[in-house]
């Protein structure tokens, strides 16, 4: 007997991802406004990426920790997921209040493992939220959806950096007062969006078997540990392989993350923070509206590749995403023109389109039901991970190899997508996720 999930119409699909669009306003924030806030307040290239050792690292202990303890809980008023997204993303509202109001660099860098705690909290049960709530071969649309909302967030984001400068005057301390406006809007819509998909889609309770399982493990402080060394003794190959490709993936994200707008400055302003100030506002405004500009791309083709991925294998259509990323990164930083940044930056558009969503379908099917949470957080451990090498690493690279060029660094990440994709030839998917199956009583497939 097989416990059939409840087909949901398009627009439930949009109002139970809406929460998704305030967790990647922030990230969105992080990716084109931390470094530039770290800039206003003196640091220098190099220690940019440590500064940015937080987000990974409060990756790694939160994420899967949080899928863990997800996967043993069931409340029949808060539910399973639920809990996790609202306690997140009220932790993250108050973070991005407060980070606008930073005057030094070691409390910013404070603030923002504050903030990635509650992102990353939010975070991780979202993935496994589509798992729990959608049938197999809606699987595909509910991942994508989540890109869709990585795109729109992020966009309004970054155009954030370009349209409050234009409204919004003068500086408090170091900080120019077009900053806060952005982290305050930030702040609103990551609880706003969170609290709009809690009430609009209910979690599915789970049935007899998993609930009797629930009850009959208690919590204790190693618990969720137990699940997660267990949960990687047990994991399907397929992740393991999809892990090489994220180590590249996410060490060149990183890299690009954190000297956008320092390589626009030197390519197309030929400045740096410290040489001219207002040349480099102006530079950090561009990079919003370029990083909105991918992140738009992101949104009118995330849906576009969910459909492609059930036409075609969502292997290859992740290997071309890849490509045109890793093309559009080895252009960007020799690009002096304004206009065609726009042009180079399209290809990471439609591969943050495919990154957000299409490998969590390479190994959705290859994981049991019960242990959607854990294996969720694992995938997003190996994220953070290639980002806390980064972050280690890097700093001594660019200095001592790269001669302290931010237009190195980004040429190093297009590099380095193109490996991602070579090392994406070794995924073996070979159990795709409309042949999974929900046996009632049942602790596995």
């Amino acid at each position: 007997m097989y416990m059939i999930k409840p087909r949901l119409s398009f627009w439930q699909i949009i109002n139970m991802n809406v929460g998704f669009f305030g967790i990647q306003y922030s990230f969105g924030l992080q990716q084109s406004a931390v470094n530039p806030i770290y800039d206003f307040l003196g640091a220098t290239p190099d220690q940019i990426p440590m500064l940015n050792l937080a987000g990974p690292v409060t990756g790694l202990l939160v994420q899967p920790v949080i899928g863990a303890l997800s996967d043993k809980t069931w409340s029949p008023r808060w539910g399973r997921r639920h809990p996790y997204f609202l306690v997140g993303a009220l932790v993250c509202s108050i973070a991005l209040f407060l980070y606008p109001f930073s005057s030094s660099l070691w409390m910013a860098a404070g603030l923002l493992w504050i903030l990635d705690a509650g992102n990353n909290t939010a975070m991780e049960p979202y993935r496994a939220f589509i798992a729990d709530r959608l049938p197999a071969d809606q699987q595909r649309l509910g991942f994508q959806a989540q890109s869709f909302f990585t795109g729109f967030g992020q966009t309004l984001a970054n155009l954030s950096l370009f349209a409050f400068p234009l409204v919004i005057i003068g500086k408090t301390g170091a900080i120019p007062n077009w900053v806060f406006a952005s982290f305050f809007f930030g702040s609103f819509c990551s609880i706003a969006s969170v609290l709009w998909s809690i009430r609009t889609m209910p979690e599915l309770p789970p049935d007899p078997a998993e609930l009797e399982n629930i009850r009959s493990q208690k919590l204790n402080l190693l618990s969720p540990f137990r699940d997660i060394f267990l949960a990687i003794r047990q994991m399907p190959a397929v992740m393991w392989q999809l892990a090489l490709v994220y180590l590249f993936q996410w060490y060149a994200l990183f890299c690009y993350w954190q000297n956008a707008s320092k390589s626009i400055a030197l390519s197309v302003y030929g400045v740096t923070p410290s040489s001219n100030p207002e040349q480099y506002e102006a530079a950090v405004s561009l990079t919003g509206l370029v990083n909105g500009w991918y992140n738009i791309v992101t949104f009118a083709t995330a849906f576009a590749l969910a459909w492609l991925a059930k036409r075609y294998s969502p292997k290859y259509i992740h290997l071309v995403c890849l490509l045109l990323a890793g093309t559009g990164f080895i252009f960007f930083p020799f690009i002096s023109q304004k206009e065609l940044l726009f042009v180079a930056i399209t290809g990471f558009g439609i591969g943050w389109a495919s990154m957000m969503g299409i490998p969590y379908l390479l190994v959705v099917g290859a994981i049991p039901k019960e242990r959607y949470g854990v294996y969720m957080g694992i995938v997003n451990t190996m994220i953070v991970v290639p980002m806390i090498l980064q972050n280690v690493t890097f700093g001594f690279i660019l200095k001592h190899f790269l001669n302290n060029d931010p237009r190195n660094a980004v040429f190093t990440a297009g590099i380095l997508l193109l490996i991602a994709a070579i090392a994406l030839l070794r995924i073996d998917a070979s159990k795709p996720a409309d042949q999974q199956k929900f046996v009632v009583g049942a602790g596995g497939h």
